[in-house]
């Protein structure tokens, strides 16, 4: 993978919704586990191509979409990049 970027949720609900509201947008996504190093509430995450956040972190906050967080993978470890 290239430069992705990790959307990780405490739902399961927000995490289908997600998925459902990027695919909407035509954003290449890719729902995968939640890695073990993230503490999230969900076992489902959204990989997404980085140069997409903006659009991403848009629609999360117009659709008052509830995440944990947004990383991204730095060497072996994930990063927290937004809440």
């Amino acid at each position: 993978m290239g430069a992705w970027m990790l959307i990780a949720f405490d739902s399961t609900q927000q995490a289908l919704r997600t998925e459902m509201l990027l695919e909407f947008l035509d954003i290449e996504i890719d729902i995968c586990p939640t890695p073990k190093e993230i503490t999230a509430g969900c076992a489902l995450s959204i990989h997404f191509p980085s140069q997409e956040v903006e659009l991403v972190k848009r629609t999360i906050i117009d659709e008052q979409v509830e995440i944990r967080g947004i990383f991204v993978q730095h060497e072996n470890e994930y990063v927290l990049v937004e809440m």
